[in-house]
């Protein structure tokens, strides 16, 4: 696979939710993961597996959810996706009861692709968009 199948494939079948176990196929043992939140780096490790759990608690918190690519760009062994992702707040997030109102999500990263697998990657969501919304929808 090239780098862009291996990252095409990474958001079709485990980051929309469709099959989240599908990420011990396209993800290294061990992923850094460069999360960027209010100008603050904070670099997790992730496996295939917690990565699996942290989608399923997308779907527990977002329903089943939409996600569109709305940009993606190539460049040797990186690859830039920016997506909006869909759903409706059914579980508790963030202190956020669930509302059952739409919630939307802008986000891109950069994944660095090594051997046909996601060794790396550089994210930042819009978390006050989204925490906009959750007050918003909450009254």
């Amino acid at each position: 696979m090239t780098t862009e199948e291996v990252v095409r494939k990474f958001f079709e079948k485990v980051r929309s939710g469709q099959e989240p176990d599908v990420a011990l196929q396209l993800m290294a043992d061990r992923v850094l993961a460069h999360q960027i939140t209010s100008e603050n780096e904070v670099t997790v490790d992730r496996t295939p597996g917690n990565y699996a759990d942290h989608v399923r608690e997308m779907i527990q918190i977002y329903g089943n959810f939409s996600l569109e690519i709305e940009e993606l760009i190539v460049q040797g062994d990186r690859v830039y996706v920016r997506w909006k992702q869909s759903g409706v707040h059914i579980g508790e997030v963030d202190g956020y009861s669930p509302t059952n109102k739409p919630v939307v999500e802008i986000a891109s990263a950069v994944y660095r692709v090594e051997d046909e697998k996601i060794v790396e990657y550089w994210i930042q969501i819009d978390r006050e968009g989204i925490r906009i919304q959750l007050e918003q929808n909450k009254e």
